[in-house]
């Protein structure tokens, strides 16, 4: 069994002001994502200068926050917020739902596209191989929090989390740091790599959206689900599950369009 680094989620306190590792983890994200964008922003677009490409991501990145902590509101705890409306922004507690921030940045990268004349898909297949990057952070993020974690577990490298998160006090699968894994380190290589090459239209966004819902499917048999929810069928099926079977389903049918459209436009990625 490992031990849990007992690392505090207050990274810096001023005062009344602090400021938290989950709130730097996402701006290390969005920084760490502009940095990449901006070496592959000549061959997206070579009349683009950095500052359109910092509005890109400026706008992406707010439907990231909004989407994601609405799409936790939506999709894990309606309940609870309706009760007690300021919870929704309390944000360095935790509580944002990648596949509301996924909805969140398509809806801002339609709106942005339709200003700057890209089209939906030539803008999601530039910023795809970049995502990971913020899902990546937001995973350690989430084990800084001590939060998301597995079900209990006799691995090696299980570890028992504080007792303010898990007052059974078992050892667990570290399962944020699987995500971090898969969704942030396995998830960049294979877009990165992928999109070295010009692809069709449509494929760099299609093995986003097929490999994400891929790894984030498997965890979820590890991880243990959100306590107000639950399984929601056969003991075992988890709404993270529910919301990923499109993710699977669409990323199949995009890269089977982008290679079977005729004819076939490269992407500029």
């Amino acid at each position: 069994m490992l031990p849990y680094p007992q690392i505090d989620p207050v990274a810096l306190a001023i005062g009344p002001l602090k400021i938290h590792w989950y709130g730097l983890m996402y701006l290390i994200g969005i920084g760490g994502a502009w940095l990449l964008a901006s070496r592959r922003l000549n061959r997206f677009d070579p009349t683009w200068n950095k500052e359109k490409l910092s509005d890109l991501v400026f706008w992406l990145s707010m439907g990231v926050i909004v989407g994601g902590r609405l799409g936790y509101v939506l999709f894990y705890d309606l309940s609870a917020y309706v009760a007690n409306p300021t919870l929704i922004f309390e944000v360095w507690k935790g509580g944002m739902s990648f596949h509301g921030g996924f909805i969140g940045v398509m809806l801002a990268a339609l709106w942005f596209g339709k200003r700057n004349n890209k089209s939906f898909f030539e803008l999601m297949d530039f910023v795809a191989p970049m995502v990971p990057i913020g899902l990546g952070a937001g995973r350690i993020g989430n084990f800084i929090n001590a939060e998301l974690w597995g079900k209990p577990t006799d691995v090696p490298w299980a570890m028992i989390f504080p007792p303010f998160s898990d007052p059974a006090q078992l050892p667990r699968h570290p399962s944020q740091l699987y995500q971090f894994a898969l969704e942030g380190v396995a998830l960049f290589l294979i877009l990165w790599l992928f999109s070295r090459k010009p692809r069709p239209t449509m494929a760099v966004s299609g093995m986003f959206a097929l490999f994400y819902g891929i790894f984030r499917f498997i965890v979820e048999f590890v991880r243990v689900p959100d306590a107000q929810l639950g399984y929601l069928a056969w003991n075992w099926l988890t709404m993270g599950q529910v919301l990923c079977l499109p993710m699977i389903i669409g990323g199949l049918a995009l890269i089977w369009l982008a290679y079977h459209r005729a004819p076939a436009a490269a992407a500029k990625v």
